[in-house]
């Protein structure tokens, strides 16, 4: 690994990302690294991926600590997909467990599974937070049936209240994912749904806005005429409602598509994306990073699982960000953020952009005055638009 990886390692935070490529439905929307039980077998299959996850732990125990990079133990960890909680909870505390033996962990640490709120009991999530486990992300996605439906997601709407009950029980933190834009949602069915979402009282929200990406079901469908094309006046809509009535509940954005009860409800793992930190990725197809250096797995849960039985590196690429790519990639992700983008981190040009994005109304003036890009809520409606201003050619 190249020395620039190792350079400040000790200020930055790490974290560990776990991917669980598995799906009991491929959803019509979904162009993730994902994949139904019956496709794979081996050691990519669910029965024993809890296992070659935990070797390639071992793995990036052994190669950080021959990289030079100083032992750091792990501030947030996160289980995502696919659907973690489909394989057994004795499964994903095994992974974390073995993860905690390589690295430990800080006290107060962060550690969230996504699930779909089909996929959990009472007892699984009681194991989960006995382990360790303090945060939950369902994917709701809607509470309108026919929404679900174009989505094609497998829960019914009355079993997210549940599922999140079951959760405060077994004392985990709560967070519910929405999607805005699906074909055929109307504006009522999205409140329906904001509303259904807060009136579980969650700690924390993801909105996002519906991307038909090319390869899946639902943009064949669009082709073929099935489902009328996205609007993206409409998804300026949405968002706007979803922001009155989350601000209206209590919680506040503190990330374009993220709002939080309190700053402590912020998704910390998700921060240190945004705030280029360190991370190693497990599983097929996982990103790390570290220091401007980037790597990943081999995408193929077969090929990834192959690599680990023999002993080898799951990885399949590197690149070393130079400087020209860090500083857009921060300016970038740190804008989208509520605490704003420091001024002194804008070279000249993206200084001088700023006074024009004030008198648009897209930055706000006060926090621009003090020296921070803090993005309005027009703003945060063209936040890619106000990135380019800030990157000019």
């Amino acid at each position: 690994m190249p020395a620039q990886a190792a350079d400040g390692a000790a200020d930055r935070n790490f974290g560990l990302y776990v991917h669980i490529p598995f799906c009991s439905v491929r959803c019509g929307y979904c162009d993730f690294n994902t994949y139904t039980a019956t496709e794979l077998g081996g050691g990519a299959s669910q029965a024993a991926y809890g296992g070659t996850a935990e070797q390639e732990v071992r793995f990036a125990a052994r190669a950080l600590t021959a990289s030079g990079l100083p032992h750091r133990p792990l501030k947030t960890v996160f289980f995502g997909g696919g659907t973690p909680t489909l394989l057994p909870a004795e499964d994903l505390t095994g992974i974390l467990k073995t993860a905690i033996d390589a690295w430990g962990l800080e006290p107060g640490a962060e550690v969230t599974t996504e699930a779909n709120p089909d996929s959990v009991t009472p007892q699984s999530l009681q194991l989960l937070a006995d382990a360790g486990f303090t945060r939950v992300s369902f994917g709701m996605q809607s509470a309108v049936p026919h929404v679900l439906a174009v989505l094609d997601r497998t829960h019914t709407p009355s079993r997210v209240p549940e599922a999140v009950k079951w959760a405060r029980d077994a004392g985990l933190n709560v967070s519910v994912d929405l999607i805005y834009g699906t074909p055929g949602e109307s504006l009522e069915d999205w409140k329906v749904s904001v509303n259904e979402a807060l009136s579980y009282e969650p700690d924390h929200i993801s909105a996002y806005a519906l991307i038909i990406e090319e390869g899946t079901k639902l943009a064949a469908r669009m082709r073929r005429g099935e489902v009328p094309p996205i609007d993206d006046d409409d998804h300026a809509d949405k968002y706007l409602v979803a922001d009155e009535l989350m601000t209206a509940a209590g919680l506040s954005w503190y990330e374009v598509s993220n709002w939080a009860r309190t700053p402590a409800d912020q998704c910390r793992h998700n921060l240190a994306y945004w705030r280029s930190d360190d991370w190693w990725g497990i599983g097929p197809g996982a990103h790390s990073h570290a220091g401007g250096v980037r790597w990943w797995n081999a995408k193929h849960p077969t090929a990834y699982a192959q690599r680990i039985a023999a002993g080898e590196s799951p990885a399949v690429g590197r690149e070393t960000l130079d400087a020209e790519t860090r500083y857009v990639e921060d300016v970038m992700l740190r804008t989208r953020l509520a605490e704003g983008l420091e001024l002194s981190r804008l070279k000249d040009s993206g200084r001088l952009a700023v006074a024009g994005l004030m008198a648009d109304g897209l930055v706000d003036a006060k926090a621009a005055l003090t020296g921070r890009v803090l993005l309005t809520t027009k703003g945060r409606l063209l936040a890619d638009a106000v990135v380019r201003r800030l990157l000019p050619d």
